[in-house]
């Protein structure tokens, strides 16, 4: 299977597919997220994480500037 970074606008409960592939990056961790596989990201920030650790990491980091 090859694989091809996908670019997506995320919304509050799904995502719409810009530019097909099957990965996205986490804009934490770095860690590549299979579409089928992504459950977590910010609509606000349009970036999606890995898992709610990460998701968690993004929002206390940003909440405490």
């Amino acid at each position: 299977m090859n694989k091809k970074k996908a670019k997506l606008i995320y919304k509050q409960n799904s995502f719409d597919i810009i530019e097909n592939g099957t990965f996205v990056v986490c804009a934490v961790s770095g860690k590549e997220i299979m579409l089928n596989e992504l459950s977590y990201w910010s609509v606000k920030l349009q970036e999606p994480y890995y898992s709610p650790l990460e998701a968690n990491e993004r929002y206390i980091k940003i909440n405490n500037k």
